[in-house]
C-alpha cells in the first residue's frame, strides 16, 4: 500500500460508515493513504474500518466516533489526527441524508431542520476544523459530495436541494480562502465539489434487481473520482464543481 499514488497522505473521511464511506476508505487505502474515518454509529464504523483493513492487507485505516454536530469535538478530531500522524492532507465529506415530499406545498420544515444539520452544519464544522491543517499540507484537499438537484431543485425536493446548495456555497467560500492564502503563486490546497445525481451500491441493486438507476453513480466509481482530486493540481480543482453526471 505504501507505493500508491497517495503514499504518505493522511486523509480523513467524514461519514465513513455508509456505503459510499466504505468504498472511499477502501479506495484511498489502496492508493496508499493513511485513512481515518468517522461516523456517529460506532458499530457501523468499526465494520467499515475492518473491511478496508482486511481488503488491503493491513493498510493503516482507523476510525473515530465523532459528533460532527459539535464544533469543538470536530476540532479536537482534526487536532488529534495532525498530532498523531504529523499532517492532514484531506477531508472527504460523505455525511448524507435525504427527505422529500410529494409536492412543494407539503414540504415539512422539520425536514429542513433535519437536513440542515446533516448536510450543512457538518460541512461548516469540518471545514472550520480542518482548513488550517489542509492549508499547511502541500496537497491539502477538502472534497464535498453534492447532488445535481442543488443546481436544479424540484418541487418535492426543496429542503434537500437547499441544503446541498448551502453546503456548496460554504465549500466555495473555503475555496476562496485557499485561493487567497496561495497568493500570486496560486492555491496549494483546494476545496472541490463532486456532483452526482444519486448514488447506488450493490445492496440497492440486489433489493431492486429490475431498477435501471439511470444516471446514478456507483459508490465504487465515486471513490475512484475522490482519489483523482489529488492527481490534479490545486489550481485545477479549487472552487470547481466536478460533474460525475450530466449537468441539469
Amino acid at each position: 500500500m505504501g507505493n500508491g499514488a497517495l503514499s504518505g497522505a493522511v486523509i480523513a473521511v467524514a461519514g465513513a460508515g455508509g456505503p459510499a464511506g466504505r468504498a472511499a476508505l477502501l479506495r484511498l487505502a489502496e492508493a496508499g493513504a493513511t485513512v481515518i474515518g468517522s461516523d456517529n454509529d460506532p458499530e457501523r464504523l468499526a465494520e467499515a474500518v475492518d473491511a478496508a483493513r482486511y481488503a488491503t492487507g493491513g493498510a493503516t485505516v482507523t476510525g473515530d466516533t465523532v459528533d460532527l454536530l459539535n464544533l469543538e469535538a470536530t476540532r479536537d478530531w482534526a487536532t488529534r489526527i495532525e498530532k498523531d500522524f504529523g499532517r492532514v492532507d484531506g477531508l472527504v465529506h460523505l455525511v448524507g441524508g435525504w427527505r422529500g415530499s410529494e409536492t412543494f406545498t407539503r414540504t415539512s420544515l422539520d425536514d429542513w431542520d433535519f437536513l440542515e444539520m446533516l448536510l450543512v452544519r457538518t460541512v461548516q464544522h469540518t471545514s472550520l476544523a480542518f482548513h488550517e491543517a489542509l492549508q499547511r499540507s502541500d496537497r491539502g484537499r477538502y472534497v464535498l459530495i453534492s447532488a445535481a438537484g442543488a443546481s436544479k431543485p424540484t418541487a418535492g425536493n426543496a429542503a434537500y436541494a437547499a441544503g446541498k446548495a448551502a453546503a456548496e456555497a460554504w465549500t466555495l467560500a473555503m475555496a476562496d480562502y485557499f485561493r487567497k492564502a496561495g497568493g500570486a503563486g496560486g492555491p496549494t490546497s483546494a476545496a472541490a465539489i463532486l456532483v452526482v445525481k444519486a448514488l447506488v451500491h450493490d445492496a440497492m441493486r440486489a433489493d431492486r434487481p429490475n431498477a435501471k438507476f439511470a444516471g446514478f453513480t456507483d459508490v465504487k466509481d465515486l471513490a475512484e473520482a475522490i482519489t483523482t482530486v489529488w492527481e490534479k493540481s490545486a489550481a485545477e480543482v479549487n472552487g470547481n464543481r466536478l460533474w460525475l453526471t450530466e449537468k441539469p
